[in-house]
């Protein structure tokens, strides 16, 4: 950053500059009874809204750098539920890069418009994979077939590109350098594996002592479970991805689409933080471990991304309701623990 001559503040050139070096913070009522702190990682402080941001960056300002994208001629592709998509909609704007994304039926209406406000071209696989009955493989043969098939056409594979992961060592930096002393365990929400990668690659080349806890969603393939229907975009994989390591993470705790509701509310109401649904599903790993945790003990939650494109979804009673049935007793005791702290 750049200081403001005589004012204390400081400024950024161009939106690049504001991607990373989101705030942790203390989470004071999460954990109130617990003997071990609890901090949080607010990824969705980037400007695009999500850790993706980080991704998007580092993919794009390396394909300009290397010469495989070229502002202006390239057209970058890519499939997304949508906060990648999101992020490299931002860059590709800001460089001036034709950008389509591929997404599918459960890709929320506010992400597609934010994309399309951004000057990408969205496009929606309707059929699923007709061999797994899920969308992923469908959007991906999508992209294939139209990196193949338009001139200059250009895909960044988040699921196999190193650059994903390697956007993440500034993560854990930053974590690590913001955090009162050594981070004991790290909950990491698993999707495309980027972040989780990342991190690991960058505690094992720093000789950290933290422990990574993979916070997976039930019906999701990546840690070898079988595969079952989820309702929370951007949590899990319909496909194991190419980042994927057996020795990623210490210990993986598998959450389902109601504890990440559950999750979020609690969040919300108990820390005033409005997040998405890997988040809920990060504070609901936490809360699975609870009473295995050692005194004195940090925790870093990882929050991928803002909330505000899930209130018609986590955060609408209606939906709730209509998937879960009435399950608001889970989260409103927070109410009367917030109050008496």
């Amino acid at each position: 950053m750049t200081p403001v001559a005589d004012s204390g503040q400081t400024f950024v050139t161009g939106l690049t500059g504001a991607i990373g070096g989101t705030p942790l913070i203390e989470l004071t009522r999460i954990s109130a009874e617990s003997p071990f702190r609890t901090f949080a990682k607010l990824e969705g402080d980037n400007p695009g809204g999500s850790i993706k941001d980080r991704v998007a960056l580092q993919m794009v300002r390396d394909g300009i750098r290397s010469g495989r994208i070229v502002p202006g001629r390239s057209v970058l592709i890519e499939s997304s539920s949508g906060n990648l998509g999101i992020g490299l909609a931002h860059m590709c704007a800001y460089y001036g890069i034709k950008f389509i994304c591929v997404v599918d039926p459960r890709s929320n209406a506010q992400n597609i418009a934010i994309m399309r406000a951004l000057g990408a071209e969205v496009e929606v696989v309707t059929q699923t994979d007709p061999a797994t009955g899920e969308y992923l493989p469908a959007r991906i043969a999508r992209v294939r077939e139209l990196a193949a098939t338009i001139p200059n056409g250009f895909w960044t594979d988040q699921y196999s590109n190193p650059l994903n992961a390697r956007a993440h060592h500034t993560t854990m930096r930053e974590i690590a350098e913001a955090a009162p002393g050594p981070v004991d365990l790290l909950f990491c929400a698993a999707s495309s594996c980027g972040t989780l990668r990342g991190c690991a690659d960058y505690i094992r080349a720093h000789d950290l002592p933290t422990r990574i806890v993979a916070v997976d969603a039930v019906g999701s393939v990546i840690f070898g479970q079988p595969a079952g229907p989820r309702l929370i975009p951007g949590h899990g994989a319909a496909l194991r991805p190419k980042l994927y390591r057996d020795d990623l993470a210490d210990e993986v705790v598998h959450v389902d689409d109601t504890e990440c509701v559950v999750g979020c509310r609690q969040l919300a109401r108990r820390e005033a933080i409005l997040a998405g649904g890997s988040s809920g599903a990060v504070v609901a790993a936490l809360d699975q471990l609870r009473d295995r945790i050692p005194p004195g003990a940090t925790c870093v939650l990882i929050l991928p991304d803002r909330g505000e494109r899930y209130l018609d979804t986590i955060y609408s009673d209606a939906w709730v309701n209509a998937h879960f049935g009435d399950i608001s007793h889970l989260w409103k005791q927070a109410d009367v623990e917030v109050a008496s702290c």
